[in-house]
This record gives C-alpha cells, sequence and structure tokens, in this order.
C-alpha cells in the first residue's frame, strides 16, 4: 500500500504580496509526518529526538510546492529543522520555511478586491501508487494569533485533497488556499480623495466671471494635468493588464468630469461673443441719466481781433440791454478781453460721446450656463458616486 503522508502548516507571517509579479510570500513551520516501520523500536523513551543529520540516512518524502517560485530554509544560527521518531515508526519532520508562490489575481474589483491565493503541495517523483499526501487530521492550516498585514486581512484558509496527473501518472496533492481581504485606505487616501477634491475643485470655475477667460481656463488645463498625473500614478502598482480596474474607472470618471468642466466653458465664452444672444445692443437717448458724460475742458482759441468799427457800430441799433447784444459782445470780445493785441475766445464745453456710451450694452457677467452648471454637475457626479459605491461595496451575489 502507498505510504502516507500527513501535513500541517503553521503560518507565522505573510507578505509582501505583489500585484505586478502576482505573488505572494510566507513564512511558516512546515510539518510532514509518516510511518516507517523499518525505524519502529522499543525502549523507556517514548519518542526520540533525532540529529537532522539523520536526514540523509532515512528515506523521507520528496515534497515540493506546484506553484513554488522560490523557497529556502531558514539556516541561522543553524538548519531551522528538526526529526523526531516515535516507538511505532512514525517520524514527525519539521522545519521552518519562506515560500514564495504564484497568485493568480484578478484585479476587476482593485482596489475592493478579494484574492485567493493558493498553496499546492505534492511529491516530485513518487504517484499515488507510492505515495499519498493527506492533511493532518488535527489541524491544518493553522493561523498564528499574532500575524497582520499592512493591506490585507487573511479571512479564510479553506483546505482540500486533490488527484493531479503529471507524466502520465496520477499524483496527490494538497490544496491551502488563503482568502484575502484588501484594506482601502491606502488609496482613499492617495487616489480617491485628490480625485474628488480635483472636481470640486474645477467646479469653482462656475462662479467665476465669463470675461475672466485666461483665470478659468488655467484652472481647467490645472486640474486635467493633475488628474493625469494622478491616473498615471494609480497604475504603478498594477500589472499591465488589458481591462480596467475598479480604481481606473473612478479615474476615468473624474478625468470626464475635469474635462467637461473646460468644454462647458467653451460653450459659455461662445455665447459670450456680442451679437450672439448673451450681449444685446440697446441704443439709449444721450440725455439718460444712466450715462455719464464726458466733459472736454475749455479750449483756449486764439482768434484775431477784429478792429473794424463796421463791426461794432451795428451794435449801437440795439438797445445795451439787450441781451442779444450782450452776446454779441461777449462773442466778439471775449471775456478777458484782448491779450497781446489778440483777442481770446472762451469756445464753450462740448458733450463727446465714446461708443460705449452712444450705444449701451447690456452685459451679463454671470452666464446662464453657469448656473444650471452649478447644479448639474455636482448632483451627477453624486449620482455616479452611488451607484459607483453600490456596485463595488454592495452584496455580492456571485458567491
Amino acid at each position: 500500500s502507498p505510504t502516507l503522508v500527513y501535513i500541517d502548516i503553521e503560518v507565522r507571517s505573510m507578505g509582501p504580496i505583489s500585484e505586478v509579479e502576482m505573488s505572494y510570500s510566507m513564512d511558516c513551520y512546515f510539518r510532514q509526518s509518516w510511518i516507517d516501520r523499518r525505524l519502529a523500536f522499543t525502549g523507556s523513551m517514548a519518542t526520540l529526538a533525532l540529529s537532522i543529520s539523520m536526514l540523509e540516512r532515512i528515506w523521507r518524502p520528496d515534497t515540493y510546492f506546484y506553484n513554488g517560485e522560490y523557497s529556502y530554509l531558514h539556516t541561522i544560527t543553524s538548519p531551522n529543522k528538526f526529526m523526531r521518531l516515535h516507538q511505532n515508526g512514525k517520524v514527525l519532520y519539521s522545519s521552518r520555511l519562506t515560500i514564495k508562490a504564484d497568485c493568480p489575481m484578478n484585479l476587476e474589483n482593485f482596489p475592493m478586491d478579494m484574492q485567493r491565493c493558493p498553496l499546492r503541495i505534492g511529491s516530485f517523483a513518487y504517484s499515488t501508487m507510492n505515495v499519498v499526501y493527506k492533511w493532518n487530521p488535527v489541524r491544518r492550516v493553522v493561523i498564528h494569533p499574532d500575524m497582520k498585514m499592512s493591506q490585507f486581512d487573511l479571512i479564510d484558509t479553506p483546505s482540500g485533497n486533490m488527484t493531479d496527473r503529471l507524466r502520465h501518472s496520477l499524483f496527490s496533492v494538497l490544496v491551502a488556499s488563503f482568502h484575502l481581504q484588501r484594506h482601502m485606505g491606502y488609496f482613499l487616501i492617495e487616489v480617491y480623495a485628490p480625485c474628488t477634491m480635483l472636481v470640486v475643485l474645477s467646479w469653482v470655475s462656475f462662479w467665476i466671471n465669463r470675461e475672466a477667460t485666461a483665470d478659468r481656463v488655467a484652472l481647467g488645463v490645472t486640474t486635467v494635468l493633475t488628474m493625469t498625473f494622478l491616473g498615471l500614478e494609480s497604475r504603478n502598482d498594477l500589472p499591465r493588464v488589458s481591462y480596467c480596474t475598479a480604481l481606473d474607472y473612478y479615474v476615468a470618471i473624474s478625468f470626464f468630469f475635469v474635462f467637461a468642466t473646460i468644454a462647458e466653458f467653451a460653450i459659455v465664452h461662445c455665447y459670450t461673443k456680442v451679437g450672439s444672444g448673451e450681449y444685446v445692443p440697446q441704443a439709449k437717448p444721450e440725455d439718460d441719466d444712466s450715462l455719464t458724460d464726458e466733459w472736454e475742458s475749455e479750449e483756449e482759441v486764439e482768434e484775431p481781433v477784429n478792429d473794424n468799427p463796421e463791426c461794432f457800430s451795428s451794435l449801437d441799433n440795439f438797445p445795451r440791454d439787450s441781451s442779444f447784444a450782450q452776446h454779441m459782445v461777449h462773442r466778439s470780445l471775449g471775456r478777458n478781453g484782448p491779450q497781446n493785441g489778440r483777442m481770446v475766445q472762451r469756445v464753450p464745453p462740448r458733450r463727446r460721446f465714446t461708443l460705449q456710451q452712444k450705444v449701451s450694452i447690456h452685459l451679463n457677467s454671470v452666464s446662464k450656463i453657469d448656473k444650471i452648471s452649478r447644479g448639474i454637475f455636482p448632483l451627477s457626479f453624486l449620482i455616479i458616486n452611488l451607484i459607483y459605491w453600490y456596485t463595488y461595496l454592495g452584496p455580492d451575489d456571485s458567491s
């Protein structure tokens, strides 16, 4: 009959767990026990603690890890292994190992994902006709109570037996699965919170006057570039998979809202031009109290003194108190009299209207599109967030 080899594992620590390499490491006590009738003995001692050099002189199973990448035995300060022999020939062989094994990961729900990392144990050369592996009925996979991981929680460790066909023979295989639930705290701080703050920051442009083109464009371009940097940075710790993760979807949603803010301003700026519907030129009367008149200062115009007496004799026909006569004298002689033989005429101040005064433009600095966007953008972002978080954190129907 085949030799029965019983296995049990005590996990001391786990990590690092790499998404890029899709692998995990763990430090454990790996124990194997089997019965070899040739080693049975009688005496006063129930068990014998043998030197590890005896392992080279007796038969032992050639156990290895099917999905192992790199494993080694701790040798400080001496090889961390021991061997005990019972009277009935039962051999207990224990060693401390660090195992690095493959862990195929599905990152569609990253970083709200749960990974199932297997460990497959079997014989390298002995088929089921010679060696059969079984889990220790007393304990199978034991987790040390002090074990903690920075990014994961170990929530379950199911185990089982199976047979695998290799090299045209059946081999006995033990399978242990480590179910790891990822912590989201790191990603909330590093990705989700900055993305949300950038989206909210982009909405500030809705409260900036639409004439401030440089300010609104600078704000929009800055938020787009920052979102691009966050999106690229979030992918550094992930393998180059062909599908989108949950984190990629959130970054894409945030990028869409930031980009939509710039597109919204482009529409607002298009309707800001004169004659396109936002500015309505309206002519108003010149004597409107709302207009601010610009007055020119009095201009001094030098005119030659009219020495022709006929010019003044024509005024004798009018009474001296006549307003017309006073007006003509006033125009002819000037208010201050002659200066250096020349008469200085004071021209009455003239009213000059600029184009803005002649045609009053009805300016509305706050666009109706901006007012609508102040409510639509936050509301739609909130609804999409509710759908997003319910999708990935809601009840899992797949199980």
